[in-house]
C-alpha cells in the first residue's frame, strides 16, 4: 500500500477510536446520572423517616440521639456514594481511552514508514 492508503486507513480507524471513546463515555456518564438520582432517592427517604420518627420524641435526649444517628447514616452514606462514583469515573476514564491505546504506536510507526519514504 502507498502512502495514502495508509493515512486514509489511519483516519479511519481514528474516527472509528472517537466514537468508541465517546459511545462509552456516555454510558459512563448515564450510569452517573443514575446512580446520583437513586442516591438523592434514597437520601430523601432517609431524611423522611428522620423526620417522622424525630417528630415522634418526647424529650430532647431522644431529639438529639435520633439527629445523631441521622447524621452518621448520612456521613456514611455519603461517603460509600462517593466511593462508588468515584469507582465509575476511574472505569469510565479506563474505557474512554482504551480505543486509543495502539493510535500512539501506529502514528509513531506511520512517521517513521513515512520519513523512511520520503527520504
Amino acid at each position: 500500500m502507498n502512502m495514502y492508503a495508509d493515512a486514509g486507513q489511519a483516519s479511519k480507524e481514528a474516527m472509528d477510536n472517537v466514537l468508541k471513546s465517546i459511545s462509552a463515555m456516555t454510558k459512563g456518564f448515564q450510569q452517573i446520572a443514575a446512580e446520583t438520582g437513586d442516591f438523592t432517592k434514597r437520601n430523601y427517604e432517609t431524611s423522611t423517616k428522620m423526620l417522622e420518627e424525630l417528630a415522634q420524641t418526647r424529650t430532647p435526649d431522644k431529639a438529639i440521639e435520633v439527629q445523631t444517628n441521622y447524621m452518621k447514616s448520612c456521613y456514611e452514606a455519603w461517603v460509600s456514594q462517593a466511593s462508588k462514583i468515584n469507582e465509575i469515573y476511574a472505569g469510565v476514564a479506563r474505557e474512554t481511552f482504551k480505543p486509543f491505546e495502539n493510535n500512539l504506536n501506529k502514528a509513531a510507526n506511520f512517521a517513521q514508514d513515512a520519513s523512511y519514504q520520503a527520504a
